[in-house]
């Protein structure tokens, strides 16, 4: 019998570390309408869930010693650049759950965009190209 092998589409979903894992759940599905897709709980690791924000997918886990988070480090290295059909109004809804501007949703190199951090020290520039 041979097995047949189901074609697997390529995709990036970052893995964010936080604090407050808890936290953190409520915030992106406040701020962004994420739909949480898997949750894990370990009383030694804390929470690890999955995420989608309209097919779009990402993880978040408790930060540990071995795995700091941006809070603790200073700050961090990656920007999430989220690309959506109303970047003010998700922009706006971020804002009231308690993220930070950057700098305001405005037009610039051929994109609407604006950019926050996040209660947990993460940078996020929410816009969409625009049509020439």
């Amino acid at each position: 019998m041979s097995s047949v092998r189901v074609p697997i589409a390529c995709t990036i979903a970052p893995w964010l570390t936080v604090r407050n894992g808890e936290q953190a759940l409520r915030f992106y599905s406040e701020a962004f309408g994420a739909v949480m897709l898997y949750r894990l709980e370990n009383p030694e690791a804390g929470v690890v869930a999955r995420f989608s924000v309209d097919g779009a997918e990402f993880w978040i886990s408790d930060g540990q010693p071995d795995k700091p988070e941006p809070e603790s480090l200073g700050g961090g290295t990656v920007r999430m650049i989220l690309t959506v059909a109303d970047p003010d109004k998700v922009f706006a809804r971020a804002l009231a759950a308690g993220a930070s501007e950057i700098f305001p949703v405005g037009e610039e190199h051929g994109w609407r965009l604006g950019r926050l951090v996040d209660p947990f020290g993460l940078h996020w520039e929410i816009g969409h190209p625009l049509t020439a």
